[in-house]
């Protein structure tokens, strides 16, 4: 399973992309599960945010759904900060 997020948006407007392919990942079931929360419970709208906020773009194998701080959901959360923070 490959996941992507984008973030744009913040006080500075500078977009960062990162993806994470979990083939062969010890933690792979869990990212599915969250990658699966992600998709089954987004509203597919267009996020509403706040001034400055990010809004994140998250990806799942061709599926996209969009969402915006303060508004994310934990599973969201959890996910963004693990593909931010190890893709590439």
């Amino acid at each position: 399973m490959r996941i992507a997020v984008t973030r744009t948006g913040g006080f500075a407007g500078i977009t960062r992309r990162a993806e994470l392919d979990t083939t062969g990942r010890p933690d792979a079931g869990r990212l599915h599960a969250l990658a699966h929360e992600v998709l089954t419970a987004s509203d597919s709208g267009t996020p509403v945010g706040v001034p400055d906020g990010f809004v994140y773009e998250i990806t799942v194998d061709g599926r996209t759904v969009r969402c915006a701080d303060p508004h994310l959901s934990g599973a969201q959360r959890k996910l963004i900060q693990q593909v931010l923070k190890e893709g590439a």
